[in-house]
């Protein structure tokens, strides 16, 4: 296949989305969060839908020292997220607030990798009380800046966020689902255009 085909045919296949779910607390409200932005995504054509959940998948939280081996199943932990977050095109942050940061367990799952994060674009959907989760945000387009991710600039956040849903899990506020597919339209135009670049440069650190 030319470099001129291969082009074409990524950009006309569906985008991989890993959605990384953050929370690990008991009792956590973020499967209600998540629902719902998987029913966005799910009417979507063009994209699908990896949902990384990381209380379902926990990762070791004391790393190896530089140059040695990691612990006894450490590298099975990391088989259960890696490839999938190396497979995606574009990543979706499913954030609660924890004192004006961001849960430790995502920052563990970010420390864990890196190249996987590489010129790929990441959007964030977020939730807390008055906040919304909007400073948990603010603190992750730093560190990802750092993994040379690139961060959607429109976001969705659920301030009071127990009181946003129904029991379907709906939310009654249109003006939710509009400033959805605004993230959505926003993560697919670079999650595209990143993915042809890389497509047709590796990306290089």
């Amino acid at each position: 296949m030319s470099s001129a085909s291969s082009r074409t045919s990524s950009s006309s296949s569906p985008l991989r989305v890993a959605v990384v779910v953050a929370s690990t607390r008991e009792g956590r409200f973020a499967p209600v969060v998540t629902r719902w932005l998987t029913g966005h995504l799910d009417q979507r054509d063009d994209m699908t839908t990896d949902v990384v959940d990381l209380a379902e998948t926990p990762l070791p939280t004391v790393f190896p020292a530089f140059g040695q081996p990691p612990a006894p199943g450490t590298e099975e932990a990391l088989a259960l997220v890696s490839p999938r977050l190396a497979a995606a095109d574009a990543f979706l942050f499913v954030t609660p607030e924890y004192n004006h940061s961001f849960p430790a367990s995502l920052k563990n799952a970010v420390d864990w990798h890196n190249t996987q994060w590489h010129g790929k674009p990441i959007g964030f959907v977020s939730y807390g009380g008055l906040s919304g989760g909007l400073r948990a945000v603010e603190q992750l387009r730093l560190v990802m800046a750092e993994l040379n991710a690139t961060t959607i600039r429109n976001t969705v956040s659920f301030h009071n966020a127990f009181g946003s849903f129904g029991e379907d899990g709906a939310v009654d506020d249109p003006m939710v689902d509009t400033a959805a597919k605004a993230l959505l339209d926003q993560l697919a135009w670079w999650a595209h255009a990143l993915r042809d670049a890389r497509a047709h440069t590796p990306y290089a650190a």
